[in-house]
């Protein structure tokens, strides 16, 4: 069972910046596959951000089309943590983001077997 925190929410101006973490619990977090995703109000939860730790190649990223050139996902094995570098933030990146692990590299939800419990971001203009 993996155990994930998110940290690093709160209220941010329109153009500003802020770092979400999320800690594991997992010793072999290096084989898991960690997704950030985000549910805006009364909307469906959407993909923003994924990272995987290939041996062969080092960390390969993904993300949406509405945060590319804003956000950057990265991850420290050594301290079981990823993180979601928010820049440019924008009133519609108000949401709250919920940290994912899984086996597999998806941009999909469904493929992700844990969750955190989220952390609230709130962008005003």
């Amino acid at each position: 069972q993996v155990q994930l925190v998110e940290s690093g929410g709160g209220l941010m101006q329109a153009g500003g910046s802020l770092r979400l973490s999320c800690a594991a619990s997992e010793r072999s977090f290096r084989t898991y596959a960690m997704g950030w995703f985000r549910q805006p109000p009364g909307k469906e939860r959407e993909f923003v951000a994924a990272v995987v730790t290939w041996s062969w190649s080092g960390d390969n990223t993904y993300y949406g089309d509405s945060v590319k050139g804003r956000f950057t996902i990265s991850r420290d094995n050594a301290k079981n943590t990823v993180y979601l570098q928010m820049n440019s933030l924008k009133p519609e990146d108000t949401a709250v983001y919920y940290c994912a692990a899984s086996k597999t590299i998806s941009t999909s939800a469904d493929a992700y077997d844990y969750w955190g419990r989220g952390t609230q971001v709130t962008v005003s203009l």
